[in-house]
């Protein structure tokens, strides 16, 4: 059983954390009592970068302490962990958690910085960018999280978490730029302050992956954002 089923993003999440705790946490322990009743031997759990918070220490490892969220999303997706390993432990079932890092590519939701941002510059209207630029994100294309994921599914056996991403962080401002470079047009910006729950980083360590799945990412960020206007052209022509 993969789950990968969420109500998912950060700052929507400050707003709605009633919803949030029911449809993350309960919902997950519902996935769970399923995989027990029909007696699913493999769970894999989509989990997020978000569990660091503003971890100083980069890159971001499994190991690392994750007791200080700073969004109530980012405490569901540890608590989903946690509920994972406690099933795990009581019903011999293999469990997987995937702490994915800022997933981009074709049908990418439209709230997320990528796709909005190409949108909008497209466009031609202004893109709102909360701080100065300098916040960094790990930016994973959607294949090579796919990929992730059936390594993932292959090698479930007991409780084992694994980071996925790019380990390739880049700042909000270049990745501006390189979104302008796929486009071929200039962004508007509309500088916003800084927003409650965003963490200052995200930068995966993925070497248990590497190691323990055949994890390899290899989609460059100008190949992916190429793909991914290619993709977003087309949706608008439709």
């Amino acid at each position: 059983m993969v789950h990968l089923a969420a109500k998912a993003g950060v700052r929507p999440s400050i707003a709605d954390p009633v919803s949030y705790m029911d449809v993350n946490i309960n919902g997950t322990v519902v996935m769970l009592e399923a995989a027990r009743k029909h007696n699913v031997k493999k769970f894999i759990f989509a989990s997020s970068s978000s569990v660091y918070g503003n971890n100083e220490k980069v890159p971001f490892a499994e190991t690392d302490n994750v007791d200080y969220p700073i969004s109530p999303y980012a405490a569901t997706k540890k608590a989903g962990e946690l509920i994972c390993h406690t099933y795990g432990h009581l019903y011999g079932i293999g469990m997987t958690c995937l702490r994915f890092f800022t997933v981009y590519g074709p049908r990418q939701r439209p709230d997320l910085a990528i796709h909005k941002f190409a949108r909008l510059i497209e466009a031609g209207k202004p893109i709102p960018v909360f701080g100065d630029g300098s916040m960094r994100r790990d930016f994973t294309y959607i294949d090579d999280i796919i990929d992730g994921v059936t390594a993932a599914i292959d090698r479930c056996a007991g409780y084992e978490i694994y980071n996925l991403g790019e380990s390739r962080p880049i700042r909000l401002d270049a990745l501006i730029a390189a979104i302008e470079r796929a486009l071929g047009k200039k962004a508007i910006i509309d500088r916003r302050p800084e927003q409650p729950g965003d963490v200052i980083q995200t930068y995966a360590d993925v070497n248990k992956a590497v190691e323990q799945l055949g994890y390899r990412p290899q989609t460059e960020l100008a190949d992916g954002l190429t793909q991914f206007v290619h993709w977003l052209r087309n949706e608008q022509k439709g």
